[in-house]
C-alpha cells in the first residue's frame, strides 16, 4: 500500500490529464488495437480503437476552479441530481439529513472531489450488490465507501461513493484522520456510478433536482451565515 501523509494533497495526473488508475487499461486496450492493425485485421482493430478512446475518455481528469467561499459545499462528483431525498439517518452523520443523489454516466467524469475541506473523521466501506445506480435502493444495498468530514467550524458532512452496475471498483485516496481541501480529488468509481452526499439540516440546497453538477466547481448547498 502506497504512503499517505496525514494531510491528503492532490494526486500528480502523470503526463496525460487522466487518472494514474487508467493507464494499465488504456495501454492494454491500446495496444490490443494496434496488434490487431498489425495483422490485418481492420474492423475489429477498428472496434478496438474505438474502446480505447472510450476507456481513455473515462478516465480523464480534468482541472476544476473552486468557487470562492469557505461556506459553501461543492459537488463530488460530475453527474446529474437525480434525488433530493430528506432520511431519518444520514449514513454515517446518526441523526437526520438530506441526501442528494448524483447519478454518474458512463460519459460522464468519474473522478471525486472533497465537498468541504476539514478532517476525515471517518472512512467506511461496505461490500454490497451492484443495482443500477439510478435505482433508489443503490444507496442502502450497493457497494459503497462512506467519508465522514468535520470542518473547521465543527460542522459535518457525510459522502458515499456508490458503484454501479457496470462499475466493480471504488477508488478512495483518503484515510481517517486525514486533512483534507475543498474541492481536491479523493477517489474515483469505476464505470458508470453514483454519489450520494448527506447534509445535516441546517444547511441550505442549492440544486434541483435534473441539475448537471460538476464536481468541485457546483454549489450543491452552503452552510448559514
Amino acid at each position: 500500500m502506497e504512503d499517505r501523509a496525514a494531510t491528503a494533497r492532490e494526486r500528480p495526473r502523470g503526463l496525460l490529464p487522466v487518472a494514474a488508475e487508467g493507464y494499465p487499461l488504456i495501454g492494454g486496450s491500446a495496444a490490443i488495437a494496434v496488434v490487431l492493425w498489425l495483422f490485418g485485421f481492420p474492423i475489429l482493430a477498428g472496434i478496438a480503437t474505438a474502446g480505447a478512446i472510450f476507456v481513455a475518455s473515462f478516465f480523464r481528469d480534468p482541472d476544476r476552479v473552486v468557487p470562492p467561499g469557505e461556506q459553501l459545499i461543492v459537488s463530488p462528483a460530475d453527474g446529474r441530481v437525480i434525488a433530493i431525498t430528506p432520511v431519518e439517518q444520514g449514513h454515517l452523520l446518526g441523526g437526520p439529513a438530506t441526501r442528494v443523489s448524483i447519478f454518474m454516466s458512463p460519459l460522464d467524469v468519474h473522478i471525486n472531489r472533497n465537498p468541504i475541506g476539514g478532517t476525515v473523521e471517518r472512512v467506511r466501506y461496505h461490500k454490497g450488490k451492484y443495482f443500477r445506480a439510478f435505482a433508489e435502493k443503490a444507496s442502502l444495498d450497493n457497494e459503497q465507501n462512506a467519508i465522514l468530514i468535520r470542518d473547521s467550524q465543527g460542522r459535518r458532512l457525510c459522502f458515499v461513493q456508490i458503484a454501479g452496475f457496470v462499475a466493480r471498483r471504488i477508488v478512495c485516496y483518503l484515510e481517517e484522520t486525514m486533512d483534507v481541501e475543498r474541492g481536491n480529488r479523493c477517489g474515483l468509481i469505476m464505470f458508470g456510478s453514483r454519489a450520494d452526499i448527506y447534509l445535516p439540516p441546517e444547511a441550505i440546497v442549492r440544486v434541483a433536482v435534473g441539475d448537471r453538477a460538476r464536481g468541485a466547481e457546483t454549489v450543491i448547498a452552503e452552510w448559514p451565515a
